[in-house]
């Protein structure tokens, strides 16, 4: 048996305790496996002089899982999943309105005289629905620049939406 699998077995009770703690009681086998990757990242990044094993596990793990749900609260706020009967109640009035809403929203950026970091931010947020971070990751580029081009376009896309109202 391989070191790993000892590891596994070892704190399998501990992944299953702070699960537990947690509250988590949906996707249980989806957070047991967040709980075994934390364990092997755990496992990769212990320093001994920092400490003993288990306690570092334990915050790691519990850490990643709490980042886990958090992420899964945002997707599910942000995602609406309706029911199958609400599917076969809807018209298709439009051919598309989706896209539709996608091409308003484009116009609305040359519309703006938006740069293309700031028509990025806005196709990544409201068409692909990511985060500043998600955005900054993809892009190659610092978070904060992210930020910028979002608080440069919001500006510009305010000023255009003004003008069309008035």
């Amino acid at each position: 048996m391989d070191e790993f699998e000892t590891l596994k077995e070892q704190f399998d009770p501990m992944i299953r305790s702070i699960m537990k703690k947690l509250n988590i009681y949906q996707n249980k086998h989806e957070f047991y496996q967040t709980g075994l990757i934390a364990l092997w990242e755990a496992y990769q990044n212990f320093d001994p002089k920092k400490g003993q094993f288990a306690t570092f596990a334990y915050s790691y793990i519990r850490g990643r899982m709490l980042r886990d749900m958090d992420r899964q609260i945002r997707n599910e706020e942000r995602n609406v999943h309706p029911k199958e009967e609400f599917w076969e109640m809807i018209q298709d009035d439009d051919a598309d309105p989706l896209l539709q809403a996608n091409e308003f929203l484009l116009s609305l950026c040359r519309d703006s005289h938006l740069t293309r970091q700031q028509q990025k931010w806005v196709e990544y947020t409201c068409i692909h629905m990511l985060t500043v971070r998600e955005i900054a990751e993809i892009e190659g580029v610092s978070v904060s620049a992210v930020k910028r081009w979002r608080s440069e376009a919001k500006q510009k896309l305010k000023g255009t939406l003004l003008a069309i109202k008035d």
